[in-house]
């Protein structure tokens, strides 16, 4: 059977989110994180409406990407993937965080602890440097193993070798050694999920992980942020360097970008 990625398209938004709840459902970690993005019932009313606000948001987008990825046997699509590819220099504006703005209160404030310190770690590594970020990558339940995951991802390192740019996203703990495999980088920096947060017994640690093009000529990704501009500790965003630990008194974003 042979996969291929292709774009997404307008009558795809319905069938590849399907797919996105259907994946994050079927991980302990991704369904946990569903309930406090979405703690609505996500029933076809909440699924027709959230097709309709994607369908705005893509009117809207000029950087991320959403892409499908087809069995060409059968025609379906199995797996679908979000890549954010920031090819210019983005100003402090363009890239505001912008919040969970579909939640309210007490549900709000959760939502933005988990969300608000991953943003914070992307800033400090790139600031509005050009990078490409693998923000999310699902594959239908009923073919998983089937590498589509990878083969996602995979168009992420073809971008990012094209483009010359890092390709970053956060890993799942236990797909940390297949990425590896594929040629990224586990960085210093750890993003920690605190259990006290998440309801679960104990805090769980987010891998950042990143893969430089051939351009880089071998350099690690602190090696290219010092040739980026960092010599001074100091990242283009104005805030400081990153340490080789985050937590905070919530918790990063971290649905398991690959359920594969």
């Amino acid at each position: 059977m042979v996969q291929v990625i292709l774009p997404a398209l307008i009558p795809d938004i319905r069938r590849v989110y399907d797919i996105y709840f259907a994946a994050f459902e079927s991980d302990p970690m991704g369904r946990l994180m569903l309930k406090i993005l979405f703690p609505s019932i996500l029933d076809d009313g909440f699924r027709e409406a959230h097709a309709a606000g994607t369908l705005q948001y893509w009117h809207s987008s000029d950087s991320q990407y959403t892409l499908k990825c087809v069995d060409t046997d059968t025609g379906d699509i199995i797996g679908m993937g979000l890549g954010d590819l920031y090819l210019r220099e983005r100003t402090p504006e363009e890239r505001r965080n912008l919040g969970v703005p579909w939640l309210q209160g007490e549900q709000r404030e959760r939502a933005e602890k988990i969300l608000n310190p991953l943003w914070e770690v992307r800033e400090r590594l790139f600031g509005g440097r050009p990078y490409i970020y693998v923000h999310v990558i699902a594959v239908d339940p009923k073919h998983q193993g089937r590498k589509a995951g990878a083969l996602l991802v995979q168009w992420g390192i073809q971008m990012g070798e094209l483009a010359g740019l890092p390709v970053y996203f956060e890993s799942s703990p236990s797909t940390v050694n297949l990425y590896k495999k594929m040629g990224f980088e586990v960085l210093p920096e750890k993003i920690v999920h605190k259990a006290e947060v998440l309801g679960t017994e104990s805090d769980i640690e987010v891998p950042l992980m990143v893969k430089l093009p051939s351009s880089a000529k071998g350099m690690t990704f602190d090696q290219w942020r010092r040739q980026q501009g960092d010599m001074e500790g100091v990242s283009s965003s104005g805030l400081p360097a990153p340490s080789t630990n985050v937590t905070t008194d919530g918790v990063v974003q971290h649905a398991p970008q690959i359920v594969a």
